[in-house]
């Protein structure tokens, strides 16, 4: 009887970060898009996401991107990928510079979820003021006025002329936006939160005329963004799960209280605003109103809302831990902070 060598049977693809099937991914890539992919993949989870998964793969020469939502049930309009994918393929080409889009799969049976992929772009998402003083004062300066130029340049794209005309409903934008924070707030407390309802009301009372609608990023801040290169520019904005069309200065809102101080120490939520060199609060409105000509002067109101906001998401937190349903560093002293969050809001609404 002849025997025959065994043929060795084909290499497994490396397995990937949970979420990640690199054979399915890699099947998928070579079908949409032929020789993109050289190599064997790999990929990593980038660490300190909050929503949605990101992952880094490569070939071993090239590298992307691929974002899908998180594992398990959720609400697919909470993490609406081909939203996301929508929005980046728009402002592509603009002077927004966002990740080219590659693909986007809606085929749950390659991920177990909609995902899509973009080009991977080098650069730091500077998320504390420690991190940002590694620059210097002239740096660190540099780099924040420069993220209130992208957002002029965000806010001055026309939406119907990159096809976002109907991306979202900007008539009664603000009431629905206190009115969809007010529910939240209803559905996490568990506690007495002196304050709360008073801002809650008073930012109702308060309501501004809002300007022309533009496209809102919804979470624009300095860890959504690459900085990057010899002149510490913008090189890619992310996260745009948010996005939609709406209230310019709820974004100038959001990256003002990011910018304030909390007054505290060692505290799990941190702005950058201790930075040397950091501009002011104050010199952010002022250069985002210069170069975007929109008057700001309603501006306290927005970034009271941003602090009522922020207090509704870290008291969520704080109420999810209190169930045992969130654990980590940190999460432990959440919820002490939302009466400085509370603090702050009612301060800015009173002060103007």
């Amino acid at each position: 009887m002849e025997v025959r060598p065994m043929t060795p049977a084909p290499a497994s693809p490396p397995a990937g970060p949970r979420g990640l099937d690199l054979g399915r991914l890699r099947v998928h890539l070579d079908a949409s898009r032929p020789g993109l992919v050289a190599g064997e993949l790999s990929g990593r989870l980038i660490e300190g996401g909050r929503s949605n998964l990101t992952y880094v793969i490569t070939d071993g020469s090239l590298r992307w991107v691929v974002r899908r939502p998180p594992l398990g049930h959720v609400l697919a309009t909470a993490h609406d990928m081909r939203r996301e994918h929508r929005v980046i393929r728009a402002l592509h080409g603009t002077a927004v510079p966002v990740p080219e889009p590659l693909l986007l799969c809606e085929d749950e049976s390659v991920l177990g979820a909609p995902f899509y992929v973009m080009e991977y772009v080098e650069g730091v998402p500077y998320r504390t003021a420690d991190q940002l003083a590694s620059l210097g004062p002239d740096r660190t300066r540099r780099a924040v006025l420069g993220l209130v130029d992208t957002l002029v340049d965000l806010h001055a794209v026309d939406p119907a002329a990159v096809g976002l005309g109907d991306f979202g409903r900007p008539e009664g934008f603000l009431d629905r936006q206190l009115r969809r924070w007010g529910k939240q707030l209803a559905a996490s407390r568990g506690r007495d939160l002196p304050g709360i309802d008073e801002l809650h009301g008073a930012l109702g009372r308060a309501l501004p005329a809002s300007p022309a609608p533009t496209v809102v990023h919804g979470d624009f801040r300095l860890d959504n963004v690459l900085i990057g290169g010899p002149d510490d520019s913008i090189r890619a904005v992310l996260d745009w799960e948010m996005s939609t069309l709406g209230d310019p200065l709820t974004d100038l809102g959001l990256l003002v209280m990011y910018s304030a101080d909390l007054g505290l120490t060692d505290s799990p939520v941190s702005t950058t605003s201790g930075a040397p060199g950091h501009p002011s609060p104050a010199e952010l409105i002022e250069r985002y109103a210069a170069r975007s000509g929109r008057d700001t002067t309603a501006i306290a109101w927005y970034t009271a809302f941003a602090w009522f906001k922020l207090a509704v998401i870290l008291e969520g937190i704080h109420y999810r831990f209190t169930l045992g349903q969130t654990v980590g560093a940190g999460f432990d002293r959440i919820g002490e902070l939302v009466p400085v969050f509370i603090e702050h809001g009612l301060n800015t609404l009173q002060e103007g």
